[in-house]
């Protein structure tokens, strides 16, 4: 844990134990408390240590089994630890969002950053542009998609005289998308716009495929085939000169089956091709969302994810039949995709059983109100384990992050940084 080696434990840090105010972090975690009995209180996200180690491996597994390089979007997790792990596992490099996400990742000795957004802020790119002239191993990549936005980068990073910034054409998803230029014709004008810039180099072409229009499988392959053919139409015409290999990227977490079949398509280009997957949200999964959804349901020979999120919440009040509060709500809770689903209850006697006839209804900012059907039998003071949607929503709303081991031991604390 080197990021966080000179944190202590204090009121910053919500669930841990209040006997270990002012331990260092370190040697908390060296002590192996049982998550039960260990001090630690409600709310309290924890992290599976197995499901973790898991995840890792299967994202690595199948990008390895089909020839992808792999910079998993750590606006995630934003955990330098999580970043450094899955560098271990073989990722080529970290995707990042913001400015601020790209200056953490950096801090924590992030050499390689797609940042898979527009940057056209003056102070950001002459921070860039500044660690580009500073750090012979730094490799930055991010997304253009108008000519108006290519000129403010050339404003801010022109008269430097160093490297210049590499940048890759984002074709959007189409109508109501995101961000992207609209059309191959805009696509074109946007590079032209790069090739009359000294302080920028085209890199390449990229996009998020979940944003095409029309929803769904085909249209998420057609506008794969759009962004391949925009590659072999770019390399034709030259606009990839000086460069020693092509980046093609997409990939978030529910097609990257497809952008696998549509990236080995790729004829044979000028340079080698760095086909970039850049899928986030498998680190930890989740119970709800990310399950219906990830492509290994459609191939389950090719790999599986596992929900690494339990968060512990204790029941406080049962106000009435069929009524229950837990101390968890907004503030702890993921909840814009789903609610939170009750998964087991730790009972007052320490044994551990399902959930059964407890539902979310739903959530003020400090408790979730549960449903109880008759014969659940749940009581005042019980631990009740919840699992959620949408890693992005979950791991902001915790500085820190007890990770569990198979025999209930905390061994480790992951510091996020949003």
């Amino acid at each position: 844990m080197p990021e966080a080696a000179a944190e202590r434990a204090d009121y910053r840090f919500k669930g841990l134990p209040p006997d270990a105010d002012g331990m260092l972090l370190t040697d908390l975690a060296a002590e192996r408390r049982p998550l039960f009995g260990g001090g630690f209180t409600t709310p309290l996200l924890t992290l599976d240590a197995a499901a973790l180690e898991h995840n890792l491996a299967a994202l690595a597994a199948y990008c390895t089994a089909h020839g992808l390089a792999f910079a998993p979007h750590g606006k995630t997790s934003m955990a330098p630890q999580l970043f450094h792990r899955q560098l271990e596992h073989g990722a080529w490099g970290i995707t990042l969002a913001v400015p601020h996400q790209v200056r953490v990742a950096y801090a924590h000795g992030v050499k390689r950053i797609f940042l898979a957004n527009e940057l056209v802020d003056p102070a950001a790119l002459r921070w860039v542009g500044a660690r580009l002239d500073d750090d012979p191993e730094l490799r930055f990549v991010c997304y253009v998609d108008s000519v108006a936005g290519v000129r403010l980068m050339d404003e801010a990073l022109r008269g430097r005289g160093g490297r210049p910034v590499d940048v890759v054409v984002e074709l959007g998803g189409g109508p109501d998308a995101r961000t992207g230029a609209r059309t191959e014709e805009t696509c074109r004008e946007v590079a032209d716009a790069v090739a009359a810039s000294p302080a920028l180099r085209l890199a390449g072409v990229a996009g998020y495929e979940a944003e095409a229009t029309p929803k769904g499988e085909a249209g998420v392959r057609e506008w794969l085939r759009r962004l391949t053919a925009l590659a072999v139409e770019f390399d034709k015409a030259d606009r990839f000169e000086g460069l020693d290999e092509i980046v093609v990227s997409a990939g978030g977490s529910e097609w990257f089956d497809a952008v696998a079949d549509s990236f080995a398509a790729l004829p044979e280009l000028s340079r080698p091709v760095l086909k970039l997957l850049r899928s986030g949200a498998y680190v930890s999964h989740d119970d709800v969302h990310y399950a219906r959804i990830t492509p290994f349901n459609r191939l389950p020979e090719e790999g599986s994810l596992a929900p690494a999120f339990r968060i512990w919440t204790q029941v406080v009040s049962l106000p009435e039949p069929g009524q229950a509060f837990v101390n968890a709500g907004k503030r702890d809770l993921a909840y814009d995709l789903d609610l939170p689903v009750p998964l087991s209850v730790r009972g007052l006697d320490g044994t551990v059983r399902p959930a059964r006839g407890l539902t979310v209804r739903r959530l003020s900012d400090q408790h979730a109100w549960l449903d109880v059907a008759d014969g659940a039998g749940i009581r005042v003071g019980e631990w009740v384990a919840l699992g959620m949607s949408h890693p992005c929503t979950i791991f902001d709303k915790w500085q820190l992050i007890p990770v569990v081991e198979a025999d209930g031991t905390v061994s480790d604390f992951v510091r996020t940084y949003f």
